[in-house]
């Protein structure tokens, strides 16, 4: 039986120069290492050799490497323009700020309007607490100007670090963008605490919480405004009210934990250095959910070499080059996560599905079992363990874990209902079906018509022959509310085919088919659906299809056997074939 299930533990782009790849082999080659000693390049003895290397690690995103090749290649060439600005894209790329800066510094004398290499020279200024020099750059060029709300917000900041509140809020004031009024009032806000003036920081932070009250960065924002103030119920409110609608954020609870405790909730930002990485941060957070990845990238490795203790920051970043399906550089960006933050679990936890993801199933397992060690009762710990022993088919384990998670819950809430479906699907993988039948029901209790539970559930009572009424209704209810998703609509298929309906699987098979045509059970369903209706030439089609597929080992022989025999005749079939029954749905 295949399990097409996902991970439940949430899981908190960019494209760099050329977007095509090239293959090429150099006639001889040295090894170089990076300094950090853990990654080694065959560096090329041709100039093009390491140019379409650099290209080549560029269209992978491979950001390391990528540096590593431009500035070869540039090394054998220093005059070559080209060759300049990719090397300084790749190291602001790598977040190498250092290299950047210098390289910014050399491209900026054949191009002095290239915006992004003084982009990065203000920053390497601001943390360098060269401000004016920082704003000299970001106000000379042309589309960074103090209408441009990068420019605007790194200006503001650093007159905050020359402590000219009239200066800093005077430039935010002239963004005109309506779009971008609450994090206008946002960064207005963080500079007025900064530089003393509570009430303006409550009034510009209260204005951004009143636009987006959603926002974790303006309530928290907001709140610790309010503390510094001495409301600490108003402050406590905030905090629930946006637990109520995103519950168990780490950063809300450790706030919340410290104001019942009477403990000081210290600012966001602590001087100008940090606040234009906020910013920085702020606007590579938006760039990523936007799909703006280049940019993203740049904005969050220029807010970390300003703030390199950065949670937030360093757990974006991860989730960006998650998207690009760059497994080291997920787990080197939550390695930055410091160990005191409230994100280090589960940054430790995410490093560990990583590893799983990457196929390194052993490390990914001993990397759990030491964070359960250390924390017993951490539900988000216990249920990742749990779901990497489910994936690798050790159901019993699985199942232990578990019960640990739940016993470590309390009384379960709505939210808690995944345990219990996926212990389900461990006692029912290891035959143990009353057990599973109750943590379905009590899924169902905690999360009525759950399409995922009705899927499961149902088709586990059509395979016994149990509760055949109810059974269809759930596989009904679970396709109208997830008519797209095809390992649902196929169970309801295939609960038609158990129960002899054939033309109606055949019917039902098809839209399945169309959703998810890729798949080797799905068309193994289908061909047994045809047969049975007497279109014995699509079934041996479709049959073909699945064997072509790489259907899992245990079901290839059954395949197989039908493609040369068929089904048998009903009246000596006893026995329904099983295939690989689609009971988890959601692909």
């Amino acid at each position: 039986m295949q399990s097409r299930s996902q991970y439940w533990t949430p899981r908190v782009a960019f494209f760099l120069a050329s977007a095509f790849a090239v293959s090429c082999s150099a006639a001889s080659a040295a090894v170089i290492q990076t300094e950090a000693g853990s990654e080694k390049f065959e560096i090329a003895d041709t100039q093009p050799g390491n140019y379409l290397s650099a290209l080549i690690a560029s269209a992978d995103r491979d950001t390391l490497a990528a540096e590593v090749y431009s500035r070869e290649a540039l090394r054998a060439d220093p005059r070559n323009a080209d060759l300049l600005e990719r090397a300084f894209t790749a190291a602001l790329s790598n977040g190498d700020e250092s290299s950047a800066n210098s390289l910014g510094e050399r491209l900026l004398t054949r191009d002095p309007n290239n915006n992004l290499a003084r982009l990065a020279i203000a920053v390497y200024d601001i943390g360098q607490g060269q401000f004016a020099s920082a704003r000299a750059h970001l106000s000379s060029a042309d589309a960074l100007r103090a209408r441009d709300v990068t420019a605007a917000l790194l200006i503001a900041w650093s007159y905050a670090g020359q402590s000219d509140l009239h200066g800093a809020l005077d430039t935010l004031d002239r963004i005109r963008d309506r779009s971008v009024f609450a994090f206008r009032d946002y960064h207005a806000g963080l500079i007025a605490g900064l530089l003393g003036n509570s009430a303006e920081a409550q009034r510009r932070l209260k204005s951004a919480y009143d636009d987006d009250r959603n926002s974790l960065r303006f309530a928290d924002a907001y709140a610790r405004a309010l503390a510094a103030g001495g409301d600490l119920a108003g402050a406590t409110k905030v905090y629930e009210d946006f637990s109520a609608v995103i519950p168990h954020h780490p950063l809300i609870e450790q706030a919340l934990a410290d104001l019942r405790a009477n403990h000081a909730l210290d600012p966001l930002v602590h001087n100008a250095k940090e606040g234009a990485a906020e910013a920085l941060y702020g606007l590579g957070s938006a760039g990523n959910r936007q799909g703006d990845e280049f940019p993203a990238l740049v904005y969050l490795r220029l807010s970390l070499y300003l703030r390199p203790s950065s949670d937030l920051t360093a757990v974006t970043l991860a989730s960006l080059f998650e998207q690009l399906k760059q497994g080291d550089q997920v787990i080197a960006a939550y390695q930055l996560v410091p160990t005191g933050s409230p994100l280090k679990t589960g940054a430790d936890i995410q490093i560990a599905l990583e590893l799983g993801g990457m196929g390194k199933t052993n490390e990914a397992m001993r990397h759990l079992t030491e964070i359960v060690a250390a924390r017993p009762h951490d539900v988000e710990a216990l249920s990742a363990l749990a779901e990497l022993q489910r994936s690798t088919k050790k159901y019993v384990e699985a199942a232990a874990t578990y019960d640990q998670a739940i016993a470590a819950v309390g009384i379960p809430q709505r939210d808690n209902w995944t345990l219990f479906y996926f212990r389900a699907i461990c006692y029912e993988r290891s035959q143990q079906w009353p057990k599973a039948e109750a943590d379905f029901k009590k899924a169902l209790e905690l999360y009525p018509d759950q399409p995922l539970v009705l899927n499961y559930l149902g088709y586990s009572w059509v395979d016994q022959g149990l509760n055949l009424e109810e059974a269809l209704k759930m596989l009904r209810m679970a396709v109208e509310l997830q008519p797209t998703d095809g390992y649902i609509v196929d169970s309801l298929g295939w609960a038609h085919f158990k129960l002899g309906q054939y033309s109606e699987a055949a019917e039902t098979l098809e839209k399945a088919i169309n959703l998810k045509p890729s798949d080797p059970v799905l068309n193994d369903h289908l061909g047994d659906a045809y047969w049975r209706v007497n279109r014995r030439i699509e079934a041996h089609f479709q049959w073909n299809h699945a064997r072509d597929m790489s259907p899992d080992p245990e079901d290839l022989p059954a395949i197989l056997k039908k493609i040369e025999v068929g089904l048998p005749d009903l009246t000596t079939d006893t026995v329904t074939p099983k295939a690989s029954l689609q009971k988890d749905g959601g692909g």
